[in-house]
């Protein structure tokens, strides 16, 4: 069973709900594919046990003996990555137009690494996770790659909780493709309930069953209840809103799941919501 949990857009919870839902599931396999912002492996301990480079694309070089700086290369790019016969990195997509162009054979592809690679592992399972390099995308590809990377220590068909990236972009794309479940995590703004409809949107291209909680339901209850509306006529399941609650700051702050406070209420709101979701999933 893989359970993607997504947002429209940053800041909504979503780690936070990601990470208690991991403590409560015990023992599982945790997938952080918010390769541009990864903090999953910051509220635990573990241990890296494997890392790899990621080779994501390729960027054109010139190599200035052979270059007679006709600038044919530097006329063809639609990505505006060349001058002075130099390719920036930051711009060049790798197209390799210019090296089609290019009368000289002066200009090759070369394999550029994107980011490296973890498997880190915890007392009760492993994160999948990445850290990027300066000024890269976080690709679909690196996201596959991620979830494939976590499957092989799931020998005995455990839970896998997928931290995906927000908005509805390739990252978030290939989060849920073959996903068995998405909770998407809103917030009673305006903005939240449209980032809602464009996340539930892309879910239901893809046919995932889609559940919804509301986090910090409380600050806006007429935001939140235009939400369950559209929640009700998407018919969709609301299973959990959890009110604001000024622990989940020390939480974060702490760097210690929101399971930690049994004190929360924000944490007992996540409890009852795991047990929604279990009968969900079942």
């Amino acid at each position: 069973m893989e359970l993607a949990i997504l947002s429209g857009k940053g800041g909504t919870g979503k780690t936070t709900i990601a990470t208690a839902l991991s403590e409560l599931a015990k023992d599982v396999i945790r997938i952080d594919c918010d390769v541009d912002a990864p903090n999953l492996y910051l509220f635990y301990k573990g241990k890296d046990i494997e890392k790899s480079e990621f080779i994501g694309s390729k960027k054109a070089i010139i190599d200035k003996a052979l270059c007679t700086k006709c600038g044919k290369c530097e006329s063809v790019c639609k990505f505006h990555a060349v001058e002075n016969f130099i390719i920036n990195p930051f711009i060049c997509e790798g197209c390799g137009a210019c090296i089609l162009v290019c009368p000289q054979s002066a200009i090759k592809l070369e394999d550029e690494k994107t980011a490296d690679t973890f498997i880190t592992e915890l007392d009760n399972g492993i994160i999948s996770r990445a850290e990027m390099e300066i000024g890269s995308d976080g690709s679909g590809k690196l996201i596959t790659y991620l979830r494939k990377n976590g499957r092989r220590f799931n020998k005995d068909e455990k839970l896998t909780i997928i931290d995906g990236s927000p908005g509805i972009g390739c990252a978030v794309i290939s989060s849920i493709t073959g996903a068995d479940a998405v909770l998407v995590v809103t917030e009673p703004t305006k903005s939240g309930l449209e980032d809602l409809m464009r996340v539930v949107d892309l879910c239901e291209h893809f046919g995932v069953f889609t559940m919804v909680c509301i986090n910090k339901y409380d600050i806006n209850e007429d935001m939140s209840k235009k939400i369950e509306k559209f929640i009700n006529e998407k018919e969709l399941v609301l299973v959990g809103k959890i009110p604001f609650d000024d622990t989940v700051m020390k939480s974060i702050n702490e760097l210690k799941p929101i399971t930690f406070y049994k004190d929360s209420i924000a944490e007992k709101a996540i409890e009852n919501m795991w047990n929604n979701m279990q009968m969900c999933l079942h």
